[in-house]
This record gives C-alpha cells, structure tokens and sequence, in this order.
C-alpha cells in the first residue's frame, strides 16, 4: 500500500471521515429533516493557488455518491477573493457532513501550493527545480506532495523506499563515505532493487571524495554557502546532478538557483505553510 498514491488516498480519506463524523453528525440529524437538499458553493477569501479539488470530489463522493459537484476552476489556478472554485448539490446532511473535511483538505493544500508557486517563481529563468521534502504531518503526506506538485515543484521521495539517500548519520553510523556508498551498491546487487543514489556532502572536501568514489546519482550539497555551492558545482562539471539544500528561503533561493544547481529541496514548502482562506456557504 505504501507505493500507491491511491490507496494511500483512500486510506487517509476514509480515517477522515470516521473521525470526524464518528457515530453520527448529530447537530445535522437534530435539525435538518433527511430529505433536504440543498446547493453550497465554495468561495475563495484570499488569492491563493488553488489545490485539492479532485480529493474534495472524492470527499463528497464518499459520503454520498449522489451529490452532484460543478468545477468552474482547476487544481494549479490562481484564485483572488471573492472567486467561486465549485458548487455542489445534494441532501443536505451530506453536504454538511463534508463541508469541515473539503474545507481543510482545499485550504492546507492550497497553502502548499501557493507557497510552492512562489518558490518557484523565484527560479524563473534557471533550471533549478524546486523539490518537497518528508517533513511532512504523518498521514498527509500524500496530500502535501500532491499540492506541492500542483504548485509547480517536484516530489523528492514519496518516503524511505524509493530511493537510497546516504544522509549524515548514515555516513557516520557507516564509516564514511566510501563504506557508506560501497554497502548501498552491495544491498542493490544483493537484493536486485534498482533505486537512484544520492549521497549527502557537508564540506567541498566530501564532493572531492563522492566523487572519487562514484556510482552515485546525485550530490546533495547541504548547508552549503552561495559561494561554495557554486564552487562545488564547478568541481562536479555535470557528471552527476547536484542539489542544494538547508537554509534555503525565499530571499536566496534564487543566488542559489544561479549557481546552476539542477535542484532545491526545501523543507518549508509543507512544515511551513499558511493555510489559504476560503468558505462553503449555502446558495
């Protein structure tokens, strides 16, 4: 289950569900007759890059696959006050059973994406690409890489299965660099998994030695200055791909996309976000 979005979907959304509504929506129930229909609009209160409407279909769908949902804008559009994203009609009780859950999903996700965006826009014009990373809030990590994606920017990894990223402690815990990335080319022989390296570099010394050593795919160059990143991608040439990461904000991300790195990863794209403000009100 963990190599499929899908399903990782799926299960988030149905934890979704049983936790919020648990035995019943009981404030619903106690006033709203269950034959009551009705039509709800979703309405953005702020700019913002909209993300996270396929899942909201699949919330409402969920609670009830009769209700009817109408798209006047797309996943990856830039929204302002005041604009209408959707609307969507059905009974009652089940368009209020779904308007917490649409709304939180719509409004961390859009703040993901709107945050990514601007990353990005700051890249403009290099061919540095913009990557997530896994800090993440577990269990929604599936939804922040999917914003992020939306927002304009690349997924790093999904989690620690799909790639051999050789950070700091692993090198240390290993013996070095050398140790570090000869065990990893022995564990892929062995077990005939075929997975992309990267392996962490905290000095230009450690690129000299990556380098020496070989069989990697990508360097990351972390916590490294402006100024060495661009030394440190001279000593590289192109023979691997090169990627910057820690300390990386919005005033220097783009000296470091000019250095010619082909990635950023930043950690602040899902663990510091501000959700995006918007409301599902009665029409």
């Amino acid at each position: 289950m963990a190599t499929n979005p899908e399903l990782l979907v799926e299960a988030l959304l149905n934890l979704a569900i049983a936790e919020d509504i648990g035995d019943g929506d009981h404030s619903t129930l106690s006033c709203i007759p269950p034959s009551a229909t009705g039509k709800v609009q979703l309405m953005m209160k702020q700019e913002g890059i909209i993300a996270g409407l396929s899942v909201a279909l699949k919330i409402f769908k969920k609670i009830d696959s009769s209700v009817e949902v109408e798209f006047f804008r797309g996943d990856g559009d830039l929204l302002r006050y005041g604009d209408i994203a959707f609307k969507a009609e059905g009974k009652v009780h089940s368009l209020l059973q779904a308007e917490r859950l649409v709304l939180n999903v719509l409004q961390r996700m859009s703040g993901v994406a709107t945050q990514t965006r601007e990353y990005v826009n700051r890249c403009e014009g290099t061919k540095a690409k913009i990557l997530d990373t896994r800090k993440t809030t577990p269990g929604m990590r599936i939804l922040d890489k999917m914003a992020v994606v939306i927002g304009g920017g690349m997924n790093h990894r999904m989690g620690l299965f799909d790639m051999i990223m050789l950070k700091d402690n692993h090198i240390d815990f290993a013996g070095g660099i050398e140790n570090a990335v000869a065990l990893a080319h022995k564990y892929l022989n062995e077990t005939g998994r075929k997975l992309a390296v990267e392996v962490e570099a905290r000095s230009l010394k450690d690129v000299q030695v990556i380098l020496r050593v070989g069989g990697v795919n990508r360097i990351m160059l972390d916590n490294f200055s402006v100024e060495a990143t661009r030394e440190a991608v001279g000593m590289i040439g192109g023979r691997v791909e090169t990627e910057s990461s820690g300390g990386i904000t919005l005033e220097n991300i783009r000296d470091y996309a000019l250095c010619g790195v082909d990635f950023i990863s930043v950690g602040a794209l899902t663990h510091q976000i501000r959700s995006i403000d918007m409301n599902l009100k009665k029409i």
